[in-house]
């Protein structure tokens, strides 16, 4: 057996875990951790006749090296070495050393709380920093400080910072022992790009491998893509230099079959190309690389913000992702690595990914956690924990679909969702079909959900075809997942055939992805009724029962219909009807899947996947969201409280009509009436535009002057809650008008106040010549009158209000309506001031009488000409 790097620092492995019950183990990529370490602890006894478990972050790892091992070891796959991933168990009685993807042993955890077979786990990789690799080594952790304190768990990486895992696998603040293999590395040449380049990814993936040939290529080059349309088109650009020059060009992904998987990986007769995704990066080693050409770009694990479905999206590797690459080149000898990004990029990404459980969708562990028994979890001991909103939707939305319990407890129905490894979304839509015998449509549906979309013109994935494949069929319908399935059907019924699948619009992976997972998932169904009466793949219903069970998996997705393509959405906002749905014309949908649109003109979402529901459905899955409620709404153009009766589904109105006139209803009318009035203003509801302002000025000045009168202090205040209370029984402006706001206020005093306010400030006095003139009341100035000189004739002393302390300031206007004096002072007037001003006003006004002694003189009616 070839002797690895790994090899020296395996007796430290072993001796760390005899010392304690947890480790870190650094190792090079390459170095032969993965492969080599779990034999080590099963052959130095440490876990007796249990197995060694080692997490894999791929399913295509676990393969892999799964069958390493067992070739090592001389077995057959299956035998003492297995694998387990998602829906695919290669393994026996027999099995001591079995590799598994991150979410089965999760899954195994539940199934099996104590892991009774297990003696140790091994996460690989564990930089990458998985969410279901994070969870799982939090749940072991819980699991050795309780019932398994003698379980061993491993950490392995090749880039990882060691010292935040120690203490966390450490006891009594003593920090787990760390082992670190110094793998011999050889130096790796890595150019960059001297400048941007926007030319197609595959053009320059050709064009990086030309060059290497050109160069001297004497070994092969493993180039890294995003996914697996990005390596078929770069397979097509790269096949005249691979005939010219008699290269081997070959895809390594995840979705190739095994058969297709080895033969990447196995050594050739002749040079190869390996167009590779970032499966290759760290978890596979394949022997022979000499030359890496990186494009700089994975798809990286995401969930869409909309539903929480899990989704990859394309995005930059980080700078460590970038040197585990080129790391690829220099296991065996120097090697060169060709970035096909500039220097500047390169500087410029972040050191290391963010870890997944700060940006992914928690629904699914949230639920895992439950199902183990943390009632909450934000008590939960978490390697490093989420933000606080992030679990608190996944909390609403689990309780949403009937999976847990208020108490934090797992339903019966939750504990169901959990048989199937599906979002807890898509689990409840296959639950409730199941239950409601649709369950053989549902599993091709809940498959095409967590696909996201079969329609290749909307994935852009006829051009990776080489054409640019059928525009998609003009259709209208009730919804546009049953209208996929009704198409993955007819593929179906002819076998998948690529010519048909391409006839009817849909993409060709995508359509054979969801195919594998259909089959997956019937097994699941068929233990799910092994445990009762419900029907198994029944024709069920028709579309009606499978769009109901879409809504059981989407209860905060639903929307109705404002005018056209606009909707409002039932968590508030409103949203746009895409025009490529099948959905036309109904009235409630779902908005199964959506983007937000935040381009500077319009907010909100864009629907692109639809379903139609009836409002009934919802008082049949969800009664305690329903409410029912009686309204008021202003209506403007009639200036009056309209009463209606609605029903609630949430926040949503989902039925509305007049309401009969009963008790509730005129309290309603009343607190509309109210809150309109309040927003006019109550001066629109007094006499005319000042009277209610000097109300309160009359009101103010006595209490201020006269506090032996007891008034109160009136304030604006008081005006509006007189206004409201005015409101009661009455349901227009018409109304309010009529029953008149001062006169509610004026009722606010007793007797004794209003007769105070009537006797001591006034709204009018008369003067000698009978002329009544309104007081003028002011929050500062002292209050005041005005009126011709004449209608003061014969008056020696000027009016006093308050109880005669505060005399009135006498505006005296000259038959022009100016002013000739202010004064409070009328008795100094007449004696100082009038004898010069009479002159003056002879002489500008000789029609006018000016008698010599204004206090004896008699008022005088202005002349008219």
């Amino acid at each position: 057996m070839e002797r690895l790097p790994i090899d020296d620092a395996l007796p430290a492995l072993v001796a760390a875990l005899r010392a304690s019950r947890g480790v870190v183990l650094e190792a090079p990529p390459g170095a032969g951790k993965t492969t080599r370490a779990p034999g080590a602890l099963l052959d130095a006894g440490l876990v007796g006749d249990r197995e060694v478990v080692v997490l894999e972050p791929r399913r295509l790892a676990a393969r892999l090296a799964a069958r390493r091992v067992a070739e090592e070891r001389g077995e057959r796959i299956g035998e003492g070495v297995g694998y387990q991933v998602r829906f695919e168990e290669v393994a026996s009685a027999k099995t001591r050393i079995r590799f598994v993807t991150e979410g089965v042993l999760t899954r195994r955890l539940l199934s099996d709380p104590t892991l009774a077979r297990v003696g140790a786990v091994l996460l690989d990789e564990f930089h990458e920093r998985h969410l279901q690799g994070d969870i799982a080594l939090a749940m072991l952790r819980r699991l050795q400080r309780t019932a398994r304190p003698d379980l061993l768990v491993g950490v392995m990486s090749a880039t990882l910072d060691p010292g935040p895992i120690a203490r966390f696998l450490g006891d009594g603040g003593v920090d787990a022992p760390r082992v670190r293999a110094e793998g011999k590395r050889f130096d790796v040449t890595i150019e960059h790009l001297a400048q941007p380049d926007d030319r197609p990814l595959a053009t320059l993936v050709a064009e990086a491998v030309a060059r290497l040939v050109r160069e001297g290529l004497d070994g092969d080059v493993l180039v890294f893509l995003p996914g697996a349309a990005e390596i078929r088109k770069a397979m097509a650009a790269c096949e005249p230099v691979a005939a010219r020059h008699d290269l081997l060009v070959l895809p390594l992904h995840g979705d190739l079959s095994p058969a297709e998987q080895d033969r990447a990986i196995a050594r050739a007769p002749r040079r190869k190309v390996i167009l590779s995704t970032n499966v290759a990066e760290t978890s596979v080693t394949i022997d022979g690389v000499v030359a890496v050409v990186d494009g700089g770009l994975a798809r990286v694990a995401s969930h869409a913000a909309w539903s929480g479905l899990a989704v990859l999206k394309v995005g930059r590797v980080s700078r460590a992702s970038a040197a585990q690459r080129a790391g690829r080149a220099g296991r065996t000898r120097p090697g060169r690595c060709l970035r096909l990004y500039t220097k500047h990029d390169h500087d410029t990404r972040p050191e290391h990914d963010t870890p997944e459980v700060k940006r992914l969708d928690l629904a699914e562990t949230l639920l895992e956690l439950h199902a183990a028994g943390v009632r909450d979890p934000r008590t939960f001991a978490w390697f490093e924990a989420p933000g606080a909103a992030s679990i608190d939707a996944g909390e609403e939305l689990l309780r949403a679909l009937d999976a847990v319990a208020p108490d934090g407890s797992l339903t019966a129905r939750g504990r169901r969702m959990l048989r199937f490894p599906l979002h807890p979304r898509l689990a409840r839509v296959l639950v409730e079909a199941i239950d409601r015998g649709a369950a053989g449509d549902a599993l091709a549906m809940v498959a095409i959900l967590g696909e996201r979309d079969l329609v290749a013109a909307r994935r852009g994935a006829g051009l990776s075809r080489g054409g640019h494949g059928p525009a998609p069929r003009e259709e209208r319908g009730d919804s546009d997942v049953t209208g996929q399935l009704a198409r993955f059907d007819e593929a179906r019924a002819d076998d998948l055939r690529p010519d048909t699948v391409r006839a009817l619009g849909l993409d060709l992976g995508a359509v054979q992805a969801v195919e594998r997972v259909r089959r997956q998932l019937e097994r699941a169904a068929a233990r799910d009724r092994s445990e009762g009466e419900r029907p198994l793949l029944a024709p069920g219903d028709g579309d009606e029962v499978l769009r109901l069970a879409l809504l059981a998996g989407y209860p905060d997705r639903v929307a109705r219909r404002v005018r056209g393509a606009e909707f409002t959405l039932v968590g508030g906002g409103t949203a746009t009807l895409a025009e490529s749905s099948e959905v036309r014309d109904a009235e409630y949908i779902l908005a199964v899947d959506a983007e937000e649109r935040l381009d500077g003109r319009q907010r909100g979402a864009v629907v692109r996947t639809a379903s139609a529901i009836e409002p009934e459905w919802l008082l049949e899955l969800f009664p305690d969201a329903i409410r029912e409620a009686t309204e008021a709404r202003w209506n403007a153009a009639e200036e009056r409280a309209d009463v209606v009766a609605r029903m609630y589904y949430r926040a949503l109105v989902i039925d509305e009509s007049r309401a009969p006139r009963t008790e509730a209803a005129a309290r309603a009318a009343a607190a509309c009436l109210a809150d309109a009035a309040v927003a006019k203003g109550p001066r629109a509801f007094t006499r005319d535009e000042g009277a209610l302002d000097r109300f309160i000025a009359r009101v103010t000045f006595l209490a201020q002057h006269m506090p032996e009168a007891k008034l109160p202090a009136l304030t604006e205040a008081d005006a509006v809650t007189a206004l409201r209370a005015l409101c009661e029984g009455r349901r227009s402006f018409a109304e309010l008008r009529g029953a008149e706001l001062l006169d509610a206020l004026t009722e606010r005093l007793d007797g004794a106040q209003r007769r105070a306010l009537d006797a001591h400030a006034p709204e009018r006095v008369t003067l000698p010549g009978g002329r009544g003139v309104r007081v003028q009341y002011g929050p500062a100035a002292s209050p005041w009158i005005e009126s011709r000189l004449q209608d003061f004739f014969g008056l020696a002393q000027g009016p006093s209000i308050a109880g005669l302390r505060v005399p009135l300031v006498l505006h005296l206007l000259a038959p022009n309506q100016r002013a000739v004096q202010v004064t409070t002072d009328l008795a100094g007037f007449w004696s100082r001031h009038y004898p010069g001003i009479r002159k003056e006003l002879c002489r500008k006004y000789p029609r006018h009488a000016w008698p010599e002694d204004g206090r004896t003189a008699t008022p005088t009616e202005p002349r008219r000409r």
